[in-house]
């Protein structure tokens, strides 16, 4: 089997366990809204929080996978967010659940790190997103059907996700202890492309904050503006993420067919509209078509993002560095989600996101036109030889010359 039909599952595994805790992030707020003595703010705060965590290890950790080891950060991550979730799953303490999620954000951040790093590194970076983001949509659809069963209790979401990360933790072990750039002389590089890389960075923060602020919220709009039960909004859910295993298996057939340009441009373009629609909702109809079309497109959009930051540094550290904006603006979500909803309601929240998305869609594009892979080639320097000419009668046939030809011209001489 060739390299560019393996497929890296131990680095599919790791993003799974490092991505759920975004995907169930509107019942990990709803239920520490609804189980523990907090505002829909302060739940809200404390999801934003715990995604921050996992923005701040992205950040700090995006340069130094090659230093630390994919196995042992890996590891040390999946540790993390183990001990960090179980903690805040099996105590009602406040300060102790804000702590686990923090400790436990910080996890998946660092077992975020490595799957992008390791992803970036592949031949096909996009294939292997759109798998890892499979497996994420599957999972959390089967939890959102059978999380509204275990009780009311803040811990179920959060006991998932840190089960999660222990079931994964075996699978590091197929993981390189060292990368062979750590194996060689350390070099400094400089990023390839900054002025795409940042430009790409900043706007995905905005993108992920729009996405995360409806997100956050969609639990509470179905339960209150659209006055659904938690059963049903978690069928919603699970629906909605079920779609989106279509857009996944949809964006993965079509791979680079399409360019990035078009499905980053027009994407985003399309999820705005659903993001209005699903923040209006005043019934199923409209809740479950809002959702449902938003999480189909929006793992589409995400893979392709990945996939461009990929191609801007093979090293990977554009695809860290652009996945921890995301997550940046991922945590201000929730905390932003409330915010605007309790000024402006929830239509008039999903106004101003439809147009924030609509704008910073511009600059994504213009990134994705001309997308660029590796670093700058090393020219070939060609150094003169001072050679001279060789005598040609010099040389002769090879092997034993009789005597009379001993003196005579070599062969192919006048």
């Amino acid at each position: 089997m060739s390299a560019r039909t393996t497929m890296p599952w131990p680095l599919v595994a790791l993003f799974t366990a490092g991505y759920l805790a975004a995907y169930l992030l509107p019942t990990t707020v709803g239920r520490l809204d609804a189980g523990l003595p907090l505002s829909a703010t302060q739940a809200g705060a404390i999801g934003s929080a715990l995604l921050l965590s996992s923005a701040t290890a992205g950040f700090l950790l995006a340069s130094r996978v090659d230093r630390f080891g994919p196995r042992r950060l890996a590891r040390t991550g999946l540790l993390l967010a183990v001990a960090g979730y179980g903690t805040a799953a099996l105590t009602t303490t406040v300060p102790l659940v804000v702590t686990g999620a923090v400790v436990g954000g910080f996890g998946s951040g660092a077992a975020t790190t490595v799957a992008a790093t390791g992803i970036a590194a592949q031949r096909d970076p996009h294939r292997t997103t759109t798998t890892g983001l499979f497996g994420v949509s599957a999972l959390a659809g089967v939890l959102y059907l059978t999380i509204p069963h275990l009780g009311p209790a803040h811990g179920p979401p959060l006991a998932a996700i840190a089960c999660t990360a222990l079931l994964v933790l075996p699978v590091t072990g197929r993981l390189p202890d060292r990368t062979r750039a750590a194996r060689t002389p350390r070099t400094t590089t400089p990023l390839p492309h900054p002025r795409s890389g940042r430009l790409l960075a900043g706007t995905m923060l905005f993108w992920s904050l729009a996405q995360n602020s409806l997100w956050g919220v969609s639990g509470r709009i179905g339960l209150t503006q659209a006055g659904l039960t938690e059963v049903t909004v978690g069928a919603v859910f699970a629906t909605a993420l079920g779609a989106g295993l279509l857009g996944v298996i949809g964006a993965g057939a079509l791979g680079p067919r399409l360019g990035l340009a078009l499905p980053i441009g027009v994407g985003t373009a399309l999820i705005a509209g659903c993001i209005a629609l699903s923040a209006a909702a005043t019934d199923l109809t409209s809740f479950a078509a809002g959702e449902i079309a938003w999480n189909t497109l929006y793992p589409v959009v995400l893979s392709y993002v990945i996939g461009l930051a990929a191609s801007l540094d093979p090293r990977g550290r554009w695809a860290v560095l652009v996945g921890s904006a995301s997550s940046l603006g991922t945590a201000c979500g929730p905390l932003t989600g409330s915010l605007l909803s309790a000024r402006a309601g929830y239509p008039g929240m999903g106004t101003v996101l439809a147009v924030g998305l609509l704008v910073i869609a511009v600059p994504m594009t213009l990134v994705a036109v001309r997308p660029r892979r590796g670093v700058p080639v090393t020219p070939v320097v060609e150094i003169p030889l001072e050679t001279a000419p060789a005598e040609r009668t010099a040389y002769g046939t090879a092997g034993p010359r009789p005597a009379a030809a001993a003196t005579a011209p070599g062969p192919g001489t006048d």
